[in-house]
């Protein structure tokens, strides 16, 4: 007969007890005593066991849990009667008559193991029915006769309970392992406001998750501030080079030391800027044949032209040529009107003007002059719109950074030969108002434009020129080229895991105008959201990554200053940039909202803009106002990056992943942007009054994305859409395949190089799902490949100082897709003018950097799986 496993045991003396005996979990969650059977021939020899000793009892080793010597946890004692019936109910034997049990008392009440000591119970062969638990039975005992029997079955016992702990806590451990939650929030520690910035995690501190981090973004973001910095950064003009903006630089500089950032630097260049002439101002006349002057024209403002513009004077008819798009000219060719040797007139819009003045040129126009038109800025003196005397300007610098030295970093324009960039336009441009514009398209004759080509300008009849023999334009720039030091302004958060990883964001400080718009609210966004992160960290917010906030200079001259910085150390960049954030026209609007960007962020963009608030209603995100009516937001938001961003530059020439945010207004376009107008409050009226509530929404968005970069421990990039947009370019050549096929030429070699890049992606993807959470190692390797997918697709076979915007999708030149493309093109339109020789060098090129892409994706070379 036996006694039940709980009955009184019996106490063993002090010396079994283990002073100091730290706490350990339970297994598997039990909290009561467990037990250790052993025969009666042995319980004799347990009292001899000296006291207890760390090395006893050895156990193996379990992920997850304690391991060690015993402790007085073996197993449950309900499943060791189990196990114990069980196996006597097989042996058809009756157990022992007395065995004993080892345990350990565990105070009630605690949730941890304390070792206070080793007790041992008696407990004997069972009583009759109705005597369970009443007492010692007054049968004799049985005589043991075959100790060994005992010994096998608590040997048997130990070992199935032992598998099925290791079992059981492996599952348990496996699970823990892989079942982090992304909608749960990335947990941090909370640090006291008391203790210094540095100070590492307090492991008492509260759990933080990802909503108590937004509520911590919240409550130090500061909408006042922005205003206040607005206002200050847009008082009056200030480009590059002036006093004014002097006085700018030192403030933004302050400001970054005085938030307590890890570090805040200047970082100084020489740049060839154009100016106009003091001495011999820009003009436009009328001249008749002998070239005497019988009009002159306004050409307003003499600070308002187009950076490097070429210097000349030039001669000739008037064509009309709509926005200056490459549709446009052909247009034009088709109606029989040639803009060889003569002005052209395009307007303000749908691309940049540095691509309108180089599309003109390729049409061998002699000049161009740019107007806006009241169907796309819209013009009423009655009204806050532009009035028709207004010009706007804008760069013709076909690239970016500084053109008298491509490709270089001008930290000294002694240390390279004398050069320019082939993006400078070899003819002269100036912009001009609406007045103007209407006064000399009222003198055309010739074929009737197109009706979508016809403006809003009074009494013009939009017909496509030239004028008549006796209209004749003379158009003068004299701009002169400076050298100018700008200065870059920096202010940096670095990472504690990997700070040699950078995340940056940025906008101009520099602006022609007053710049409220173009520059006063992108400084504004990028000083508050220093000033908060910088908070945040000396409250506790860990950043795994560093965090740039930049100030850059020569914005208006075609992103001067951040591009001579990647050209400074472009070497580098591609290995520590992980993305670039802009936030130059940040608002100009509170109606659409628009993001310009690497489709490396799209997936990112998405889950930001569904967790902030629209500015125009507070309880709407920005996702759900921009999907009403069953809009797709991708097709409502998404936007190629443009080339007069600074984003493009950090893509295309870069390699790095970028976008650039920005609020605009539904039904009209800001009028005041890059004008003389464009002051705080013609901005915060045409806002209508809500100019600091849209810089805060922006903040939010900007800051949400920064924390998930910053933060999680993998790089929320979505590697694999290359996949899908390779596809849709891919897919543009089917139907010129029979075309080709007649030639002896295939593109078989790109849809190959394109499915190596997808099944690339894919073990990437299949990787990291199956790699260890917290191996740093693993994680470390893979945000590197994750982050340089973007780099992958420059093109490796053409000279940065030719050719410095590389990137085969989002560049310019013959070495991208769309360059491809547009070759294969001339196939149907014009086959006399495809080049097989051209075609084949610029397949080549184009499937080569994408199989490079997709081996560089692959991993280690003893890894990559290509079917090329």
């Amino acid at each position: 007969m036996g006694r039940l496993l709980g009955d009184p045991p019996l106490e063993l003396g002090p010396e079994w007890q283990q002073p100091g005996a730290p706490a350990c979990p339970h297994l598997l969650g039990h909290t009561e005593p467990h037990s250790v059977f052993v025969s009666e021939p042995e319980a004799d020899s347990l009292r001899s066991i000296p006291p207890f000793s760390p090395g006893a009892f050895p156990l193996p080793r379990v992920p997850g849990f304690w391991t060690g010597s015993v402790r007085g946890s073996i197993r449950p004692r309900d499943s060791m009667a189990r196990w114990r019936s069980l196996f006597q109910s097989l042996k058809g034997t009756k157990p022992a008559r007395r065995s004993y049990t080892i345990y350990r008392n565990t105070p009630e009440g605690e949730g941890a193991c304390h070792l206070e000591g080793l007790q041992v119970k008696v407990v004997e062969d069972e009583e009759p029915e109705g005597a369970v638990g009443t007492g010692i039975s007054q049968e004799p005992e049985r005589p043991t006769c075959c100790p060994w029997q005992d010994r096998w079955k608590v040997g048997s016992y130990v070992v199935l309970s032992g598998l099925l702990v290791f079992i059981v806590a492996f599952l348990l451990g496996y699970i823990s392992s892989r079942g982090s939650c992304g909608a749960c929030g990335d947990l941090l520690t909370v640090v006291s406001e008391e203790r210094p910035y540095g100070v590492g995690e307090d492991p008492g501190g509260a759990p933080l998750y990802w909503a108590d981090l937004r509520e911590m973004f919240q409550k130090h973001l500061n909408k006042e501030k922005l205003e206040a910095t607005i206002r200050t950064m847009s008082e009056a003009p200030h480009p590059p080079g002036s006093s004014r903006l002097d006085v700018l630089s030192t403030h933004v500089l302050n400001a970054f030391t005085s938030y307590g950032l890890d570090h805040s630097w200047t970082d100084s260049h020489f740049v060839g800027l154009q100016k106009p002439s003091r001495s011999q101002p820009n003009f436009l006349h009328r001249v008749n044949a002998d070239g005497a002057v019988l009009e002159k024209f306004p050409l307003g403002d003499p600070q308002v032209y187009c950076p490097y513009s070429a210097s000349g004077v030039v001669t000739g008819s008037l064509v009309f040529a709509n926005y200056g798009r490459r549709e446009d000219f052909n247009l034009l060719r088709q109606r029989g009107v040639g803009p060889q040797g003569q002005l052209v007139i395009v307007r303000v819009g749908q691309i940049s003007y540095a691509e309108k003045v180089a599309n003109a040129e390729a049409s061998r126009a002699a000049g161009v002059l740019i107007y806006p038109d009241p169907f796309d800025i819209p013009q009423d003196p009655h009204r806050l719109e532009l009035t028709q005397n207004t010009t706007i300007y804008g760069h013709v610098h076909m690239g970016a950074g500084d053109p008298y030295s491509p490709g270089f970093p001008s930290f000294n324009h002694t240390q390279f030969p004398p050069m320019q960039s082939s993006g400078l336009p070899k003819i002269p441009v100036h912009p001009i108002s609406a007045n103007v514009a209407a006064h000399l398209l009222r003198q055309l004759t010739g074929p009737a434009a197109p009706r979508e080509w016809h403006g809003r300008l009074p009494g013009v009849p939009y017909l496509l020129g030239p004028g008549e023999p006796t209209l004749r334009l003379q158009l003068g720039v004299h701009n002169v080229k400076q050298a100018v030091m700008i200065s870059n302004i920096f202010g940096c958060i670095e990472g504690r895991i990997e700070p040699d990883h950078y995340l940056i964001v940025g906008a101009q400080r520099d602006s022609l105008g007053p710049g409220a718009a173009r520059s006063g609210v992108g400084t504004a966004i990028v000083l508050e959201l220093a000033r908060t992160f910088a908070a945040m960290a000396r409250n506790g917010f860990q950043l795994r990554r560093s965090l740039l906030f930049v100030s850059w200079d020569a914005g208006d001259f075609g992103s001067v200053g951040s591009t001579e910085w990647l050209e400074g150390y472009l070497t580098m960049l591609h290995l520590k940039a992980a993305a670039y954030i802009s936030v130059d026209n940040a608002a100009l609007g509170d109606d659409k909202f628009f993001a310009k960007t690497s489709p490396a962020l799209i997936s990112l963009i998405e889950s930001i803009i569904k967790q902030v608030d629209s500015p125009n209603r507070s309880d709407q995100s920005i996702f759900d106002k921009v999907t009403e009516h069953n809009r797709q937001w991708q097709s409502e938001v998404i936007r190629p990056l443009p080339m007069d961003s600074s984003a493009f530059a950090f893509t295309a020439f870069g390699g790095v992943p970028a976008v650039e945010f920005s609020f605009a207004e539904e039904s009209r376009p800001y009028p005041f942007l890059n004008t003389m107008a464009d002051t705080y409050d013609n901005l915060n009226r045409a806002l209508h009054g809500r100019l600091p509530a849209v810089a805060k929404t922006m903040a939010e968005v900007v800051g949400h994305l920064l924390m998930k970069l910053t933060h999680d421990h993998l790089l929320p990039l979505d590697y694999g859409c290359y996949g899908d947009v390779l596809l849709q370019h891919v897919t543009r050549f089917n139907e010129y395949a029979a075309l080709l096929k007649s030639r002896g030429l295939t593109l078989q070699w790109i849809y190959s190089a394109r499915g190596d890049y997808v099944r690339a992606a894919e073990k990437l993807r299949k990787d990291i799902y199956s790699s260890e959470e917290h191996n740093e190692r693993l994680l470390r390797m893979y945000n590197v490949r994750i982050m340089r997918v973007e780099f992958y697709f420059l093109s490796q076979y053409v000279a940065v100082t030719e050719t410095p915007f590389r990137h085969i999708l989002h560049g310019h030149g013959p070495h991208t897709m769309a360059a491809l493309l547009e070759h294969v093109s001339r196939l149907r339109e014009a086959p006399e003018h495809f080049d097989e020789v051209l075609f084949r060098r610029q397949l080549a090129l184009v499937t080569w950097t994408l199989q490079g892409a997709a081996n560089a994706l692959g991993g280690d070379v003893w890894d990559i799986d290509t079917n090329f």
